[in-house]
């Protein structure tokens, strides 16, 4: 058995969530089991989701049952789970009770947490189609989970304060299109893209296009800082920090802006203006496909991995105690199969110490998954670019979810949806 890790550097003041204890179920109840009896781990946060929308009561039953869920026993309910083909078992008041008493008992690591309303859900995404997909957008298209598309636009006009959960698309946040210059520059996508980015740029008044992403990556910490929620995968979580870390700093190539970087740009970073990394090295070869020494393994020396052998282990906290890591961790499978993408994993030295880190390689300094608090607000990053997809290319088609309802990688994605959810602690007057 796994031992119980505390999380470390993690406050729960502004963003504390109350543990819960509810009295005896008076009526009947809904029991959406998260363990293997689930037909569909995906479509069943859909269902919680759903619930939410229409003021049913949902607690999220923390390490009980792998996560499970206890709604209402309402007839819309029941039919709405048949439709999605998610499994619920009827249970009485009584049974409820007997639940809810289990998780409360001191030596069990188990608590339950109350899901107060839908967040409201936005993706920053270019307007244009690139030749790869999304994991997140593919999860909640899946699960039924609306949400809105963003990009700069919205982003520079504060548009983020009607949102309480941040998806980052797969976007190179430090103005060098992903660094697919060496492979894909004579490519028609690459070609629009970079017209349209720098046509957006003057649009909005900077002069490059690095500038213009710096911009927005100051607004996205801001969004944090005031108690926004955002989770980024993939390119999305290197790059934000580098963005931030490169302010004011050009780090980019000629083919990428027209001119050369800064001499010694690697000094000029401010390790101080990031959220979850420090002290990194950035790649100072414009056609290498590699941001900086973050990424570990390089991109360039994924091909050293073994798909049969590359699996990470989720760390297991307390849930009375450290909620926030527990919701985000929840699971049916302690060990997850690895995946690839331009960022597979955060190299663990790298990382600052107040980070939480959820789920890594053991034996590795290869970290998959951390979180951490900017201000009122949280951040998570999750490496990779597809749960079931080891090696996506560029130009593959998308992943059927449908094919991997009951994945336990995509269930660390909803996780996070449904995270901002939860009942905040009510402040003593």
């Amino acid at each position: 058995m796994k031992p119980v890790r505390a999380a470390t550097g993690i406050s729960l003041c502004a963003l504390a969530l109350s543990l819960l204890v509810p009295g005896a179920a008076s009526g009947g109840k809904f029991l959406i089991p998260m363990d293997l009896k689930q037909s569909n781990h995906l479509k069943a946060y859909g269902i919680a989701y759903w619930a939410l929308t229409r003021n049913i009561e949902v607690d999220w039953l923390l390490n009980y049952r792998s996560g499970s869920f206890l709604i209402d026993g309402l007839d819309n309910v029941s039919a709405e789970c048949r439709v999605r083909g998610v499994a619920y078992d009827e249970i009485s008041g009584a049974e409820a009770a007997r639940i809810y008493a289990e998780i409360q008992a001191e030596d069990n690591n188990m608590d339950v947490v109350r899901l107060e309303k839908a967040p409201r859900i936005a993706v920053y995404v270019p307007p244009n189609t690139l030749p790869w997909d999304d994991a997140v957008t593919l999860a909640m298209e899946y699960a039924e989970i609306p949400y809105d598309k963003i990009w700069d636009d919205e982003v520079l006009r504060d548009s983020l304060v009607h949102y309480d959960w941040l998806h980052l698309h797969h976007e190179d946040f430090t103005g060098q299109y992903g660094k697919f210059y060496a492979s894909f520059a004579t490519q028609p996508w690459y070609t629009e893209q970079q017209v349209m980015y720098e046509q957006k740029a003057k649009t909005n008044g900077f002069r490059k296009v690095s500038e213009m992403k710096a911009a927005v990556a100051r607004k996205i910490r801001n969004y944090i800082g005031a108690g926004g929620f955002m989770f980024a995968m993939c390119s999305a979580t290197d790059t934000y920090d580098i963005a931030l870390a490169a302010e004011g700093v050009d780090i980019c190539d000629y083919m990428y802006d027209g001119d050369p970087p800064d001499p010694g740009f690697q000094g000029k970073l401010d390790y101080g203006k990031t959220l979850a990394f420090t002290d990194f090295t950035l790649e100072s070869n414009p056609l290498r496909y590699e941001y900086s020494d973050i990424d570990f393994p390089p991109s360039d020396m994924v091909q050293l991995l073994n798909p049969e052998t590359d699996y990470f282990t989720l760390f297991e906290f307390s849930a009375k105690y450290d909620p926030v890591p527990t919701m985000l961790t929840q699971d049916h499978a302690s060990i997850i199969r690895g995946f690839l993408g331009q960022t597979t994993s955060f190299k663990k030295p790298l990382i600052k110490k107040t980070i939480t880190i959820l789920a890594e390689k053991e034996g590795t300094d290869e970290v998959r998954y951390i979180h951490g608090n900017f201000g009122r607000g949280t951040f998570t990053f999750y490496a990779g670019h597809d749960p079931e997809d080891y090696q996506h290319q560029v130009g593959d088609p998308p992943t059927d979810l449908s094919l991997h309802k009951n994945s336990p990688g995509y269930r660390l994605i909803l996780n996070n949806i449904l995270f901002p959810a939860a009942k905040k602690k009510q402040q003593k007057t």
